[in-house]
C-alpha cells in the first residue's frame, strides 16, 4: 500500500513544536510519509529521524506584508517539490500562509490552530482582524484538528466554521519520552531540601502570566518562610519579570531558568505547579504536571476546565488574580492527603486520556477520511 504523504507547515515554537515531534516521533511509518517545513524557531536536527524531509524557512511571527509574501512563495514551491497528498498546517500564522500559497493547488489542507488567536488577550479591533482571517480561510481548508473541546464550542460561538469541518482530537504527551528525561534535583539548583518549591512550566509571556505567579509568590512567601519559586522557561518579558521579582525583595527565593531542553525534569523539584494561563488552547503542560506527579494549580480558561477537573485532580482559580492562586497553592501545603488525592488521580488520567499514540492514530485515520472525502 502507498504511503500517505504529509507536510507539516509550522511557524509558532514552544507547545506547537513539542506537540509535532510526539505526533511525528509516533507516526506510523509504514503508511505515512512526514515532511516538516518550519520556521526559523525550530530546532531542527531533532526532527531528521521521523521525517523524510525538512526545510527551514524565515517566517515573520508579525503581519509583515513583504515577508510573508516571501514566505508564500517558499512554502508553494517546496510544496510543488514535494507533492504531498496532505498538507497539514500548525497555529495561525503558518495556517493563513499555507494556505494562501495553495490557492488553486488542489492539494487538501489540514488546519490546527492550536488555540485559537482571537481569544487571546488583545483589543477588540485585533479579535475581530483574527476571527475575519479563520473565516476567510475556511473555503480553502478540508478539515480543523481542535485540540480541545473548549476549542470547538468557540469556533461554534464566533461562527468561524461548520460543525462538520471540525475534528477533535484532544492533545496529548509521549510518556516514553517523559520516562526518559534526567531528573533535576535541588541540590543542582542550589535550592535547600527541605524548602517548599513551587514551579511553573512556561514562556514568559503574556499568555502564561508570568507577573501573576511573582505577585503569587509574595503572597505564600509570608505565609511560608521557606518557600522557593521556579520559572522553567524564557520570553519577551523575562527581563520586566526580573525587575518585578527585584522590586518585591525575592532575588533569594526566585530561580529562572532560562530556555532549558528538559523542562519537564525540573518536575522533580516542585512540591505545586501552577499554570497561570489568561488563555489557553489545552495546556500540555498540566498532563505533564499530572503525568510526573505534582499536585497542580491552574486557571479556569479555554481548555483548562476541560483537562483539569477541578477539587478531582487539582485546583482551578480566576485568571489575574494572585490572592486566590496563592490560596490554593498554600491549601495544598497545608492538606498531604489532598495533594496525595490529586497526584494520584492526575496520573491515572493522564494515562488513560492523553497518551500521544491516541493522537497519533487518530490524525491517521483523519488522513483517510480527508483523502476519500469523508467527513
Amino acid at each position: 500500500m502507498q504511503k500517505i504523504r504529509v507536510v507539516h507547515v509550522a511557524e509558532a515554537a514552544g507547545g506547537v513544536e513539542r506537540y509535532l515531534y510526539a505526533l511525528l516521533k509516533n507516526s506510523d511509518s509504514q503508511k505515512i510519509e512526514n515532511y516538516l517545513i518550519a520556521s526559523q524557531h525550530y530546532e531542527m536536527g531533532k526532527f531528521k529521524k521521523y521525517v523524510s524531509g525538512e526545510y527551514q524557512l524565515q517566517m515573520a511571527h508579525a503581519a509583515c506584508f513583504k515577508n510573508d509574501k516571501a514566505t508564500v512563495k517558499q512554502i508553494k514551491k517546496t510544496v510543488r517539490q514535494i507533492k504531498p497528498d496532505i498538507v497539514y498546517a500548525h497555529s495561525t500564522k503558518a495556517g493563513a500562509l499555507t494556505r494562501i500559497a495553495l490557492m488553486g493547488m488542489h492539494i487538501p489542507v489540514i488546519y490546527n490552530p492550536h488555540g485559537w488567536a482571537f481569544n487571546m488577550a488583545q483589543s477588540k479591533k485585533k479579535e475581530l482582524a483574527y476571527r475575519l482571517i479563520e473565516k476567510v480561510q475556511i473555503p480553502f481548508t478540508k478539515k480543523v484538528v481542535c485540540i480541545s473541546e473548549a476549542e470547538m464550542q468557540s469556533a461554534m460561538q464566533k461562527h468561524i466554521c461548520s460543525k462538520d469541518k471540525i475534528k477533535i482530537i484532544p492533545n496529548g504527551i509521549d510518556f516514553d519520552l517523559l520516562d526518559k528525561v534526567q531528573p533535576v534535583t535541588r541540590r543542582d539548583l542550589g535550592i535547600l531540601e527541605d524548602a517548599f518549591v513551587v514551579g511553573q512550566i512556561g514562556r514568559l509571556s503574556e499568555q502564561k502570566s508570568p507577573d501573576v505567579f511573582v505577585e503569587m509568590a509574595e503572597k505564600i512567601k509570608k505565609e511560608i518562610p521557606n518557600s522557593f519559586f521556579v520559572m522553567v522557561g524564557d520570553g519577551n518579558l523575562e527581563a520586566e519579570i526580573r525587575r518585578l521579582i527585584k522590586s518585591k525583595g525575592l532575588e533569594d527565593s526566585f530561580l529562572i531558568t532560562g530556555w532549558v531542553d528538559n523542562p519537564t525534569g525540573y518536575l522533580n523539584c516542585f512540591d505545586v505547579s501552577t499554570l497561570l494561563s489568561r488563555w489557553e488552547g489545552f495546556g500540555l503542560a498540566l498532563v505533564e504536571y499530572m503525568y510526573c506527579g505534582v499536585p497542580l494549580v491552574s486557571t479556569k480558561v479555554d481548555a483548562i476546565p476541560y483537562v483539569v477537573d477541578d477539587g478531582v485532580d487539582g485546583l482551578l482559580v480566576e485568571p489575574d488574580n494572585p490572592y486566590e492562586a496563592a490560596k490554593a497553592v498554600i491549601r495544598i501545603h497545608e492538606d498531604p492527603a489532598l495533594a496525595a488525592k490529586f497526584v494520584a488521580n492526575g496520573l491515572s488520567i493522564a494515562k488513560d486520556k492523553y497518551d500521544v499514540r491516541r493522537v497519533a492514530k487518530q490524525t491517521l485515520k483523519l488522513y483517510y477520511k480527508v483523502l476519500h472525502n469523508l467527513k
